[in-house]
Protein backbone atom coordinates (compact mmCIF):
# COMPACT_ATOMS: atom_id res chain seq x y z
CA UNK A 1 0.00 0.00 0.00
CA UNK A 2 2.95 2.48 -0.04
CA UNK A 3 2.12 4.10 3.26
CA UNK A 4 5.04 6.10 3.71
CA UNK A 5 4.12 7.69 0.93
CA UNK A 6 0.60 7.67 1.42
CA UNK A 7 1.32 9.39 5.00
CA UNK A 8 3.55 12.12 2.93
CA UNK A 9 0.39 12.84 0.98
CA UNK A 10 -2.15 13.73 3.22
CA UNK A 11 0.17 14.74 6.48
CA UNK A 12 -2.25 13.50 8.78
CA UNK A 13 -1.05 10.61 11.66
CA UNK A 14 -4.58 8.94 10.89
CA UNK A 15 -3.89 8.28 7.18
CA UNK A 16 -0.67 5.82 8.29
CA UNK A 17 -3.21 3.63 9.93
CA UNK A 18 -3.29 -0.15 7.94
CA UNK A 19 -5.82 0.20 5.48
CA UNK A 20 -8.02 -2.96 6.01
CA UNK A 21 -11.32 -4.30 4.30
CA UNK A 22 -14.68 -2.75 5.71
CA UNK A 23 -17.41 -3.98 6.84
CA UNK A 24 -20.46 -4.49 4.70
CA UNK A 25 -22.70 -1.40 5.20
CA UNK A 26 -26.42 -2.99 6.45
CA UNK A 27 -29.24 -2.58 4.17
CA UNK A 28 -31.31 0.85 5.13
CA UNK A 29 -35.44 0.37 6.10
CA UNK A 30 -36.80 3.65 3.81
CA UNK A 31 -39.99 2.40 3.97
CA UNK A 32 -40.90 2.70 7.43
CA UNK A 33 -39.54 6.33 6.99
CA UNK A 34 -41.32 6.89 4.39
CA UNK A 35 -44.42 5.43 6.40
CA UNK A 36 -43.96 7.81 9.09
CA UNK A 37 -43.39 11.11 7.07
CA UNK A 38 -46.91 10.77 5.17
CA UNK A 39 -48.83 9.52 8.85
CA UNK A 40 -50.94 12.93 8.77
CA UNK A 41 -53.40 10.59 11.55
CA UNK A 42 -53.66 12.39 14.85
CA UNK A 43 -51.37 10.72 17.43
CA UNK A 44 -53.28 8.42 19.97
CA UNK A 45 -50.66 8.31 22.70
CA UNK A 46 -49.46 11.45 25.22
CA UNK A 47 -46.42 12.40 24.95
CA UNK A 48 -43.08 10.44 26.41
CA UNK A 49 -41.01 12.36 28.48
CA UNK A 50 -39.03 15.70 26.83
CA UNK A 51 -35.57 14.78 28.25
CA UNK A 52 -35.84 10.84 27.30
CA UNK A 53 -36.88 12.57 23.54
CA UNK A 54 -33.45 14.73 23.91
CA UNK A 55 -31.24 12.41 24.62
CA UNK A 56 -32.79 10.04 21.71
CA UNK A 57 -32.39 13.47 19.38
CA UNK A 58 -29.10 13.75 20.37
CA UNK A 59 -28.11 9.70 20.21
CA UNK A 60 -29.47 9.99 16.49
CA UNK A 61 -27.72 12.75 15.82
CA UNK A 62 -24.07 11.48 17.07
CA UNK A 63 -25.04 8.39 15.50
CA UNK A 64 -25.32 10.29 12.26
CA UNK A 65 -22.46 11.38 12.29
CA UNK A 66 -20.27 8.50 13.26
CA UNK A 67 -22.09 7.37 10.01
CA UNK A 68 -24.09 4.53 11.75
CA UNK A 69 -26.98 5.06 9.40
CA UNK A 70 -28.63 1.39 9.89
CA UNK A 71 -29.13 2.16 13.68
CA UNK A 72 -29.98 5.58 13.23
CA UNK A 73 -32.50 4.82 10.35
CA UNK A 74 -34.15 2.16 12.44
CA UNK A 75 -34.91 4.05 15.56
CA UNK A 76 -36.20 7.29 13.55
CA UNK A 77 -39.90 6.19 12.77
CA UNK A 78 -40.35 5.80 16.62
CA UNK A 79 -38.66 8.72 17.81
CA UNK A 80 -40.83 10.91 15.44
CA UNK A 81 -44.02 9.89 16.24
CA UNK A 82 -43.52 10.49 19.57
CA UNK A 83 -41.96 13.49 19.05
CA UNK A 84 -45.09 14.39 16.75
CA UNK A 85 -47.14 13.52 20.06
CA UNK A 86 -45.13 15.64 21.77
CA UNK A 87 -45.71 18.68 19.95
CA UNK A 88 -49.30 17.79 19.74
CA UNK A 89 -49.93 17.25 24.01
CA UNK A 90 -47.49 19.70 25.34
CA UNK A 91 -47.94 23.49 25.77
CA UNK A 92 -45.84 26.52 26.49
CA UNK A 93 -42.35 26.08 26.90
CA UNK A 94 -42.36 22.38 26.23
CA UNK A 95 -44.12 22.44 23.28
CA UNK A 96 -41.62 25.61 22.01
CA UNK A 97 -39.06 22.56 23.39
CA UNK A 98 -40.91 20.02 21.38
CA UNK A 99 -40.90 21.41 18.25
CA UNK A 100 -37.06 22.22 18.30
CA UNK A 101 -35.78 18.22 18.74
CA UNK A 102 -38.63 18.00 15.90
CA UNK A 103 -37.07 20.22 13.86
CA UNK A 104 -33.06 17.92 14.74
CA UNK A 105 -34.41 14.26 14.52
CA UNK A 106 -36.08 15.73 10.61
CA UNK A 107 -33.42 17.64 9.75
CA UNK A 108 -31.30 13.71 10.65
CA UNK A 109 -34.14 12.30 8.62
CA UNK A 110 -33.59 13.94 5.40
CA UNK A 111 -29.52 14.13 5.82
CA UNK A 112 -29.77 10.50 5.37
CA UNK A 113 -32.73 10.15 2.65
CA UNK A 114 -30.46 12.81 0.66
CA UNK A 115 -27.19 10.47 1.21
CA UNK A 116 -29.39 7.88 0.05
CA UNK A 117 -30.89 9.79 -2.85
CA UNK A 118 -34.06 9.70 -2.40
CA UNK A 119 -34.90 13.13 -3.07
CA UNK A 120 -38.84 13.19 -3.07
CA UNK A 121 -38.78 12.33 0.64
CA UNK A 122 -35.77 13.77 1.43
CA UNK A 123 -37.47 17.11 0.48
CA UNK A 124 -40.37 15.92 3.07
CA UNK A 125 -38.37 15.69 5.80
CA UNK A 126 -36.24 18.68 5.03
CA UNK A 127 -39.29 21.15 5.11
CA UNK A 128 -40.70 18.84 8.18
CA UNK A 129 -37.40 20.39 9.63
CA UNK A 130 -37.95 23.97 8.68
CA UNK A 131 -41.95 24.10 9.43
CA UNK A 132 -41.07 22.47 13.15
CA UNK A 133 -37.82 25.04 13.39
CA UNK A 134 -40.32 28.05 12.68
CA UNK A 135 -42.48 26.79 15.76
CA UNK A 136 -39.92 26.49 17.95
CA UNK A 137 -39.40 30.10 17.72
CA UNK A 138 -35.70 29.27 18.05
CA UNK A 139 -33.34 31.42 15.77
CA UNK A 140 -30.74 29.12 15.89
CA UNK A 141 -33.08 26.23 15.22
CA UNK A 142 -34.04 28.35 12.18
CA UNK A 143 -30.87 28.79 10.81
CA UNK A 144 -29.54 25.33 11.40
CA UNK A 145 -32.58 24.12 9.36
CA UNK A 146 -32.57 26.06 6.54
CA UNK A 147 -29.05 24.16 5.95
CA UNK A 148 -30.90 21.32 5.20
CA UNK A 149 -33.70 22.71 3.25
CA UNK A 150 -30.43 24.41 1.07
CA UNK A 151 -29.02 20.70 0.59
CA UNK A 152 -32.06 19.47 -0.25
CA UNK A 153 -32.82 22.39 -3.18
CA UNK A 154 -29.52 21.42 -4.31
CA UNK A 155 -30.08 17.86 -4.90
CA UNK A 156 -33.08 19.40 -6.71
CA UNK A 157 -30.26 20.99 -8.78
CA UNK A 158 -32.31 24.21 -7.80
CA UNK A 159 -28.58 25.69 -7.48
CA UNK A 160 -29.41 29.65 -7.83
CA UNK A 161 -32.35 28.75 -5.41
CA UNK A 162 -30.30 27.06 -2.62
CA UNK A 163 -27.64 29.58 -3.14
CA UNK A 164 -30.03 32.52 -2.46
CA UNK A 165 -31.87 30.40 0.41
CA UNK A 166 -28.72 30.06 2.42
CA UNK A 167 -27.28 33.75 2.09
CA UNK A 168 -30.37 35.20 3.19
CA UNK A 169 -30.43 32.62 6.39
CA UNK A 170 -27.13 33.92 6.97
CA UNK A 171 -27.86 37.32 6.68
CA UNK A 172 -30.69 37.00 9.16
CA UNK A 173 -27.91 35.47 12.11
CA UNK A 174 -25.54 38.24 10.60
CA UNK A 175 -27.42 40.89 12.18
CA UNK A 176 -27.39 39.48 15.39
CA UNK A 177 -23.67 38.78 15.76
CA UNK A 178 -22.49 41.57 17.67
CA UNK A 179 -21.58 39.63 20.45
CA UNK A 180 -21.74 35.88 18.87
CA UNK A 181 -21.76 32.84 20.97
CA UNK A 182 -20.11 29.68 19.41
CA UNK A 183 -23.92 28.43 18.62
CA UNK A 184 -24.28 31.82 16.39
CA UNK A 185 -20.94 31.47 14.83
CA UNK A 186 -20.86 27.85 13.81
CA UNK A 187 -24.92 27.67 12.38
CA UNK A 188 -23.45 31.41 10.71
CA UNK A 189 -20.50 29.96 9.04
CA UNK A 190 -21.93 26.17 8.04
CA UNK A 191 -24.97 28.69 6.14
CA UNK A 192 -22.40 30.39 4.51
CA UNK A 193 -20.73 27.01 3.69
CA UNK A 194 -23.60 25.71 2.00
CA UNK A 195 -24.22 28.78 0.23
CA UNK A 196 -20.90 28.24 -1.53
CA UNK A 197 -21.45 24.67 -2.78
CA UNK A 198 -24.59 26.02 -3.97
CA UNK A 199 -22.90 28.82 -5.64
CA UNK A 200 -20.19 26.44 -6.86
CA UNK A 201 -22.81 24.48 -8.54
CA UNK A 202 -24.30 27.76 -10.91
CA UNK A 203 -20.84 28.23 -11.71
CA UNK A 204 -20.08 31.81 -9.65
CA UNK A 205 -16.71 31.46 -8.82
CA UNK A 206 -17.13 35.18 -7.67
CA UNK A 207 -20.49 34.47 -5.18
CA UNK A 208 -18.55 31.15 -4.02
CA UNK A 209 -15.13 32.65 -3.17
CA UNK A 210 -16.77 35.47 -1.60
CA UNK A 211 -18.89 32.94 0.85
CA UNK A 212 -16.28 30.61 1.60
CA UNK A 213 -14.20 33.78 2.43
CA UNK A 214 -16.99 34.79 4.84
CA UNK A 215 -17.26 31.32 6.13
CA UNK A 216 -13.12 31.16 6.68
CA UNK A 217 -13.87 34.72 8.95
CA UNK A 218 -16.60 33.07 11.24
CA UNK A 219 -14.05 29.94 11.21
CA UNK A 220 -11.30 32.02 12.10
CA UNK A 221 -13.57 34.02 14.80
CA UNK A 222 -14.25 30.40 16.39
CA UNK A 223 -11.07 29.34 16.17
CA UNK A 224 -11.77 25.68 16.43
CA UNK A 225 -13.17 22.83 14.99
CA UNK A 226 -16.07 22.06 17.12
CA UNK A 227 -19.21 20.12 16.86
CA UNK A 228 -21.86 23.17 18.14
CA UNK A 229 -24.92 22.25 17.05
CA UNK A 230 -24.21 19.20 15.12
CA UNK A 231 -22.19 21.53 12.78
CA UNK A 232 -18.97 19.89 13.24
CA UNK A 233 -17.97 23.96 11.75
CA UNK A 234 -14.43 24.83 12.68
CA UNK A 235 -11.01 26.46 9.63
CA UNK A 236 -10.53 22.80 9.13
CA UNK A 237 -14.29 22.29 7.78
CA UNK A 238 -13.78 25.33 5.49
CA UNK A 239 -10.99 23.80 4.05
CA UNK A 240 -12.79 20.64 3.56
CA UNK A 241 -15.39 22.86 1.49
CA UNK A 242 -12.75 24.22 -0.41
CA UNK A 243 -11.76 20.95 -1.32
CA UNK A 244 -15.33 20.25 -2.59
CA UNK A 245 -15.83 23.33 -4.85
CA UNK A 246 -12.78 22.92 -6.44
CA UNK A 247 -13.70 19.52 -7.56
CA UNK A 248 -16.91 20.83 -8.31
CA UNK A 249 -15.00 23.80 -10.70
CA UNK A 250 -12.88 20.72 -12.30
CA UNK A 251 -9.45 22.21 -10.20
CA UNK A 252 -8.41 18.30 -9.06
CA UNK A 253 -4.94 19.97 -8.00
CA UNK A 254 -6.18 22.77 -6.26
CA UNK A 255 -8.59 20.22 -4.58
CA UNK A 256 -5.74 18.16 -3.63
CA UNK A 257 -3.71 21.04 -2.27
CA UNK A 258 -6.59 21.94 -0.18
CA UNK A 259 -6.80 18.47 1.17
CA UNK A 260 -3.02 18.41 2.03
CA UNK A 261 -3.82 21.63 4.65
CA UNK A 262 -6.62 19.83 6.52
CA UNK A 263 -6.03 18.09 9.73
CA UNK A 264 -7.95 15.12 9.30
CA UNK A 265 -7.47 14.36 13.58
CA UNK A 266 -9.23 18.09 13.95
CA UNK A 267 -12.06 17.13 12.43
CA UNK A 268 -14.48 15.89 15.24
CA UNK A 269 -16.77 13.87 13.47
CA UNK A 270 -16.19 10.76 10.94
CA UNK A 271 -19.29 11.44 8.56
CA UNK A 272 -16.79 14.93 7.98
CA UNK A 273 -13.47 12.70 7.60
CA UNK A 274 -15.13 10.23 5.62
CA UNK A 275 -16.61 13.24 2.73
CA UNK A 276 -13.58 15.00 2.40
CA UNK A 277 -11.52 11.43 1.76
CA UNK A 278 -14.18 10.41 -0.82
CA UNK A 279 -13.43 13.91 -2.33
CA UNK A 280 -9.79 13.71 -2.35
CA UNK A 281 -10.24 10.13 -3.76
CA UNK A 282 -12.14 11.90 -6.61
CA UNK A 283 -9.29 14.39 -7.41
CA UNK A 284 -7.20 11.36 -7.81
CA UNK A 285 -8.76 9.82 -9.93
CA UNK A 286 -9.24 12.78 -11.99
CA UNK A 287 -5.51 13.18 -12.29
CA UNK A 288 -5.40 9.30 -13.35
CA UNK A 289 -3.74 8.60 -9.74
CA UNK A 290 -5.80 5.49 -9.43
CA UNK A 291 -3.51 3.97 -6.99
CA UNK A 292 -3.66 7.19 -4.70
CA UNK A 293 -7.61 7.45 -5.16
CA UNK A 294 -8.26 3.73 -4.53
CA UNK A 295 -6.27 3.94 -1.26
CA UNK A 296 -7.75 6.61 -0.29
CA UNK A 297 -10.73 5.77 -0.45
CA UNK A 298 -10.53 2.09 1.59
CA UNK A 299 -9.21 5.00 4.49
CA UNK A 300 -12.53 6.36 4.20
CA UNK A 301 -14.17 2.87 4.28
CA UNK A 302 -11.99 1.95 7.47
CA UNK A 303 -13.31 5.33 9.15
CA UNK A 304 -16.48 5.21 8.24
CA UNK A 305 -17.77 1.67 6.65
CA UNK A 306 -21.34 2.53 5.86
CA UNK A 307 -20.47 5.74 4.55
CA UNK A 308 -18.74 3.41 1.75
CA UNK A 309 -20.71 0.22 1.65
CA UNK A 310 -24.18 1.86 1.52
CA UNK A 311 -23.57 5.17 -0.09
CA UNK A 312 -24.52 5.61 -3.83
CA UNK A 313 -22.77 8.21 -5.08
CA UNK A 314 -19.07 6.21 -3.20
CA UNK A 315 -20.38 2.77 -4.91
CA UNK A 316 -20.29 4.85 -7.97
CA UNK A 317 -16.63 6.19 -7.20
CA UNK A 318 -15.54 2.45 -6.77
CA UNK A 319 -16.94 1.90 -9.95
CA UNK A 320 -15.06 4.51 -11.79
CA UNK A 321 -11.61 3.62 -10.03
CA UNK A 322 -12.60 -0.07 -11.33
CA UNK A 323 -13.48 0.72 -14.56
CA UNK A 324 -10.60 2.51 -15.36
CA UNK A 325 -7.75 1.51 -13.28
CA UNK A 326 -4.32 0.31 -15.11
CA UNK A 327 -3.24 -3.09 -14.93
CA UNK A 328 -1.12 -2.57 -11.65
CA UNK A 329 -4.00 -1.44 -9.62
CA UNK A 330 -6.64 -3.11 -11.37
CA UNK A 331 -6.35 -6.55 -9.32
CA UNK A 332 -5.95 -5.06 -5.56
CA UNK A 333 -9.56 -2.58 -7.14
CA UNK A 334 -11.52 -5.49 -8.15
CA UNK A 335 -10.91 -7.28 -5.10
CA UNK A 336 -11.73 -4.06 -2.93
CA UNK A 337 -15.10 -3.83 -4.81
CA UNK A 338 -15.71 -7.28 -4.62
CA UNK A 339 -15.70 -6.66 -0.71
CA UNK A 340 -18.55 -4.07 -1.49
CA UNK A 341 -20.48 -6.41 -3.38
CA UNK A 342 -19.05 -3.87 -6.99
CA UNK A 343 -19.27 -6.56 -9.65
CA UNK A 344 -17.09 -5.37 -12.32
Amino acid sequence: MRRREFVGLTGAALFSAVLGKPAQGADLDIEKLAAVLVDYTSPADGPASLDSLAKAVAAAKRNYQACRYSEVTAKLPALLRELRAACAFTEGDERLRAHALSAEAYHVTASILLKQEDKGLAWLAADRSVQAAHASQSPLMIGSSSRIITHALMDGSHHHAATDAARRAAERMAADLTEPTPDDLSIYGSLLLRGAIAAADTGSRHSTAELLDEAAEAGRRLGQDGNYMWTAFGPNNVLCHRVNVALRFGDAGTAIDYARQVDLEQLPINERKATLLLDTSRAFLTWNRHDKALQILRAAGEIAPEEIAGRPAALRLVRDILATAPISVRREAREYAATLGVIA
